[in-house]
């Protein structure tokens, strides 16, 4: 049972078929697709996808991680205008002007996240490993895996162990010298992580209604529609 349930297919493994074994293969409905979506790709949603193969626990610290970057990329964009702004408004928060920053913050801390996810995560490693016909030298090509795993997995620890620290001093230090800043950057870090939430709720909509009418019917028009769901879901 225990192999029957290995040898299916989980939800990456289904949303990265081509799109004649899609169309031939890819029953599941809208929402289907769009939870599959959510639990492979959403921070929080993954963290309790159990049909995966990425680690429960390196999940946790990438969730933590996350938000740690973002707490400090956000501090690393107040300077003297940011600080004349806020003792014009007399401490009150004004969210138009933080907005630029706001969003600086978020793609920043996208990309600094996608670094660090490739170094945490093992199901595409793992997928090599489960999609390949060649059973000769599987116990080779699993050692080799292992291998790339050890090393991504010292990376990770490494570089997450880093930064870590880097974020926590630089936030110390500014947290120190400003401390009546204090509230803007918690309110800044707060959205801005907020937004990378919820951004996810909306791309997903697009990229599984565009799959979901690409397979209801096999077409050269429909097959490019196809290509460019499944381009959307590789980088939103």
């Amino acid at each position: 049972m225990k192999v029957v349930e290995v040898l299916k297919f989980n939800d990456n493994e289904l949303n990265d078929l081509g799109y004649l074994k899609a169309f031939k293969s890819d029953k599941r409905s809208f929402f289907e697709y769009y939870l599959s979506l959510l639990f492979t790709k959403h921070i929080i949603f993954q963290i309790f996808n159990t049909k995966d193969y990425n680690a429960y626990s390196i999940k946790v610290l990438l969730f933590f991680f996350n938000f740690s970057s973002c707490y400090a990329v956000n501090a690393l964009f107040f300077n003297d205008d940011t600080m004349h702004q806020i003792y014009e408004d007399e401490g009150d928060f004004n969210f138009i002007y933080q907005l630029p920053q706001i969003a600086y913050s978020t793609i920043i801390s996208y990309f600094v996240d996608n670094i660090t996810t490739f170094l945490a995560l093992s199901e595409d490693n793992i997928l090599q490993l489960k999609q390949d016909k060649k059973f000769g030298d599987l116990k080779q090509k699993s050692k080799r895996i292992k291998n790339t795993l050890k090393i991504k997995f010292i990376l990770f620890f490494i570089v997450n162990i880093i930064l870590i620290l880097l974020f926590w001093y630089y936030l110390g230090c500014f947290c120190a010298v400003y401390k009546n800043t204090q509230f803007h950057l918690i309110k800044d870090t707060l959205i801005s992580f907020g937004m990378g939430f919820i951004t996810p709720f909306g791309t997903n909509i697009i990229i599984a209604l565009l799959r979901i009418y690409s397979l209801k019917k096999y077409n050269k028009s429909n097959k490019i529609i196809f290509k460019l769901s499944k381009l959307l879901q590789q980088y939103l």
